[in-house]
């Protein structure tokens, strides 16, 4: 699962480093860039929740492996897109093709591990997005120097050398991952029924006359998780597609781009596994929550008074790339732990499209504030605030009283 998230992520935002080569070449403005980059996440808003619903009812694998092989072959076309409309058509597909990735993991997480460890798992899962900027920068760093492989320009490369893995793994998926415990056949009879009892004794119990979606659309407290979710995926967007620009609008040396963006994503590493152990490790979901918004927003909003200063600049992005992946972490312990089992699939598919509306609001967010005011530093200010803004509402909003009934159910 780690493996699938990593690959998902270089895929989704490596269009980041693209751009440093296609906008000259393609001629595009930073606006497009940004619609663009946003509109992946309108096609992923659209198909969340039947994708998870049709991974509730058909299983993993299929739905996985159907997955990565489309978003695969989808983000490798990207490399031959000629206008903006292209553009905007391959990221909507590529949305449309990975949507369910994210949400299906943790519905399929929820299968194999009780609440009083998801904050854990859970950290180790989304580990494969910060992971991605480590290693992902370093790989896209150097694909877009072999410019002229293949008659090719650096960033025709990078996106079709990048989109092959998912391919591959997409295939690997289907004949060897499982779809439940009780499939697994490493996996004793025993020790199957010490998964099933243990993950049940920590699930809501279904309500009786609803059905999955329903049930889940009727629960105010649904929509709260979802307001709050658009503003952790803004800032997870502001970072992920903005950093190398930040850097080389500082005056940083194009051949320290890989590494430089590799810092934050370090992190971001520390702080979710940190904050995931010491979450579960005290039972409390709210204030770690908000805590990490706050750091991550106030960092963000604070960027452009720092801009000539290339070591303060990474050390506020560091914060912010740290406590917004820390903040996923934490948010994502308690859809799967406040639901009950009959809701669980389209109550995490919908808080998951909702967080995909900040996704595609984001860039746009910030290329608007480049074309308006010729900085993007005005929208990284603005998404700081919403993060700010979502750690106040889930504090008010999510009692927590609802979360110890939910997980010590």
């Amino acid at each position: 699962m780690v493996l699938i998230y990593f690959i998902a992520y270089v895929d989704r935002v490596n269009v980041a480093f693209a751009k440093l080569q296609f906008i000259e070449d393609l001629s595009f403005g930073e606006f497009t860039y940004g619609f663009g980059a946003g509109v992946f996440y309108l096609g992923y808003a659209l198909f969340e929740m039947p994708s998870n619903l049709y991974l509730d009812k058909h299983g993993a694998k299929i739905t996985l492996s159907r997955i990565m092989i489309l978003w695969g072959a989808i983000s490798a076309s990207t490399a031959f897109m000629q206008t903006p409309t292209h553009y905007y058509i391959l990221r909507f597909l590529l949305g449309v093709a990975e949507a369910g990735a994210f949400p299906g993991i943790i519905l399929y997480l929820s299968y194999w591990f009780p609440a009083e460890r998801r904050g854990r798992i859970t950290s180790l899962f989304a580990m494969g997005a910060p992971v991605s900027g480590i290693f992902g920068s370093l790989i896209s760093g150097w694909l877009l120097t072999l410019d002229g492989l293949h008659g090719l320009r650096g960033w025709q490369i990078l996106l079709i050398y990048e989109g092959i893995p998912a391919i591959l793994i997409g295939i690997f998926v289907f004949f060897y991952i499982d779809n439940r415990p009780e499939d697994a056949k490493w996996l004793t009879a025993k020790e199957k029924k010490c998964v099933a009892d243990t993950v049940a004794a920590s699930e809501k119990k279904p309500e009786k006359g609803k059905g999955h979606v329903l049930q889940a659309l009727l629960d105010p407290r649904i929509y709260v998780l979802g307001v709050s979710y658009l503003a952790v995926l803004a800032g997870c967007q502001a970072v992920a597609l903005w950093i190398p620009t930040i850097l080389k609008g500082i005056g940083t040396d194009a051949s320290l781009f890989g590494v430089l963006t590799a810092i934050p994503f370090v992190m971001a590493v520390v702080a979710m596994n940190v904050w995931g152990w010491h979450s579960d490790k005290k039972m409390e979901r709210r204030w770690h929550f908000a805590a990490v918004m706050w750091a991550a927003g106030i960092s963000l909003a604070v960027l452009s008074y720092f801009a000539d200063s290339v070591t303060v600049t990474i050390l506020l992005l560091c914060i912010a790339t740290g406590g917004i992946w820390a903040s996923v972490t934490v948010f994502w312990t308690i859809p799967p732990t406040y639901l009950s089992s009959s809701s669980k699939a389209g109550g995490i598919g919908f808080v998951s499209s909702c967080g995909a509306a900040g996704g595609f609001l984001s860039p746009i967010i910030v290329g608007w504030s480049n074309n308006l005011a010729g900085s993007f530093y005005g929208g990284l200010a603005a998404i700081g605030i919403l993060l700010v803004i979502s750690g106040v509402i889930v504090l008010v909003a999510v009692p927590a009283a609802a979360l110890r009934t939910s997980q010590s159910a």
